[in-house]
């Protein structure tokens, strides 16, 4: 139901212009990707899905669980960057020649630093297995530490089978939970993910002739969109060409997935398009702390009322070009029950713009509001006898 009042209060926080105009919709950008999923990360509004929860081959976007347990392991102290790990004779005969490679030599003792960049950077399958081996024992091991983070995070269609992601009939993954991967890594893990996947090249290891060997980073969107900062391809046959991207610009996150593209060419410009859409279609906008959207009323409190204002840092996401289709309701159990507390959550803000799905934000008490004294709660209680 349009509340005229809540849209109002809306507008104000918000500092949007309502304008008549043809709405945008969040399935209007066309890709011939058919795996696509698109999310603003500051509201968590779904932009755009395509084939979204539908299992397909991670190829070496799997790699990116792997660099989430990693640096799991990082951030609660088990694990050091300056650690080391040796490659064992049986991984380097197994991986030195199989696809992309971090060029790691036999018996090479390397740091965790190194691998996580090997693995980023240059997509190394044998950086990969190294590390795993070196953190879990065994792939395999590794492998079901790659699922129980998956399952801690909430990933619900993917399986891991191996540290790399080469072709596996027991792994697969979604687009949507690719999604989640990389939105975990960056907001659990904001110094690694800086640290390691914005490098823009990295050099291991040496020719034939002892010239060391740099190579660039392979994500397609950087120097391409504004605010570019990760996160990993992939490509097999039976997969196609894939990349999970993420961009922020203006405050703005935006993380995007495409998969099963027909060729290099085509994932780059399918990645830079998304998400200059993602960007372009639609603007981000914080509702204001503080700003009172509503007042509820409250029941056996020192007063009779209580503001209702979001959440701070509560964010929307609107298209820029529409905002006359904008329905807003607010849900909270009337009365509240006193004692409350400032910023205590009492309700919900839920928006609906044009043909997007819902976005709901969380209300908060504006301000205290102690239990009422004895005599105040025999009065209540007696009115509510006589009704």
């Amino acid at each position: 139901m349009r509340s005229p009042a809540v849209l109002s209060a809306l507008a104000a926080a918000t500092a949007l212009t309502v304008l008549a105009a043809a709405p945008a919709t969040s399935q209007s950008f066309d890709t011939q990707a058919p795996f696509a999923f698109l999310k603003d990360t500051n509201s968590d509004l779904i932009l755009f899905e395509r084939g979204a929860d539908e299992p397909m081959p991670p190829a070496s976007m799997a790699k990116m669980m792997t660099v989430l347990v990693a640096f799991d392991q990082i951030d609660k102290g088990k694990m050091s960057l300056k650690d080391t790990c040796q490659v064992r004779p049986d991984t380097w005969r197994a991986w030195s020649n199989q696809g992309s490679t971090m060029f790691l030599k036999v018996n090479e003792v390397v740091s965790v630093s190194d691998l996580l960049h090997g693995i980023v950077t240059a997509s190394g399958n044998d950086a990969s297995v190294v590390l795993a081996e070196c953190i879990a024992g065994t792939v395999d091991a590794f492998a079901g530490a790659m699922n129980a983070m998956g399952e801690q995070i909430g990933l619900t269609g993917s399986h891991f089978t191996t540290a790399n992601g080469w072709p596996d009939e027991g792994e697969y993954v979604t687009a949507r939970d690719l999604a989640r991967i990389a939105e975990v890594t960056i907001e659990d893990h904001p110094k690694l993910y800086e640290q390691f996947y914005t490098t823009k090249e990295f050099t291991h290891g040496e020719t034939m002739s002892g010239e060391p060997i740099t190579q660039p980073n392979r994500n397609p969107i950087f120097g391409r969109v504004r605010g570019a900062d990760g996160l990993k391809t992939g490509h097999t046959e039976a997969a196609g060409y894939g990349f999970t991207g993420s961009a922020e610009r203006d405050g703005r996150r935006l993380v995007m997935v495409v998969a099963g593209l027909p060729s290099m060419s085509a994932r780059r410009d399918e990645s830079t398009r998304f998400l200059e859409w993602g960007f372009n279609a639609f603007e981000g906008a914080q509702l204001q702390p503080g700003k009172v959207l509503a007042q509820a009323a409250v029941y056996n409190g020192s007063k009779d009322t209580i503001s209702l204002t979001a959440k701070d840092g509560a964010m929307l996401t609107l298209p820029k070009a529409i905002v006359s289709d904008v329905n807003a309701r607010i849900v909270y159990k009337s009365p509240l029950p006193a004692p409350l507390q400032a910023g205590q959550e009492v309700g919900k803000l839920h928006v609906k713009a044009g043909d997007m799905p819902e976005q709901v934000i969380p209300l908060v008490a504006g301000e205290a509001v102690e239990e009422a004294g004895f005599f105040t709660r025999a009065i209540n209680g007696f009115k509510s006898l006589i009704g």
